[in-house]
C-alpha cells in the first residue's frame, strides 16, 4: 500500500470517527425527529474544507499534497463527503463557471437521491 493510500485511510478512519460521534452526541442532546447529526457535520465539514484549503493555499501555495491527502480527502472525507461537493460547487462558482456549478449542484442532489430511492426500490425487491 503506497503512502498516499495510508494517508487517506487514516485520515478517512479518523474523520468517521468524529463523524460517528457527532451523530450521537446531536441525538443524545437533540433527540432523533430531526438528522441534527447529519446536518452538523455537513456545516461543519464545509466550513473546515474552506478553511482548510485556504490555508494550505496560503501556507504551501496548495503544493502540499500529503496534508492534503491526510486532512481534506482522508479526515473531511470521511468526516463528511458534503464538504467536498462544497469545494467542488465553490471552485467551479470561483472561476465563474456559475451555469456549470448550478447544474452540478442540482444534478448531485437530484440524481443523488433519486440514486438512493431506485436502490431502496430494489433493495425491497430483492430482499
Amino acid at each position: 500500500m503506497g503512502m498516499n493510500w495510508l494517508l487517506v485511510a487514516l485520515g478517512g478512519g479518523l474523520g468517521s470517527v468524529l463523524r460517528y460521534g457527532a451523530g450521537l452526541a446531536a441525538a443524545r442532546w437533540l433527540g432523533t425527529a430531526f438528522p441534527f447529526g447529519t446536518l452538523f457535520v455537513n456545516v461543519t465539514g464545509s466550513f473546515a474544507m474552506g478553511v482548510l484549503v485556504e490555508f494550505l493555499a496560503r501556507r504551501y501555495g496548495g503544493a502540499d499534497a500529503n496534508l492534503r491527502l491526510l486532512l481534506a480527502t482522508g479526515v473531511l472525507g470521511g468526516y463528511t463527503t458534503f464538504s467536498s461537493f462544497s469545494l467542488d460547487f465553490a471552485t467551479l462558482a470561483e472561476r465563474g463557471e456559475l451555469a456549470t456549478a448550478f447544474v452540478y449542484l442540482a444534478v448531485t442532489i437530484l440524481a443523488g437521491l433519486g440514486a438512493l430511492f431506485a436502490g431502496l426500490a430494489l433493495a425491497r425487491q430483492v430482499f
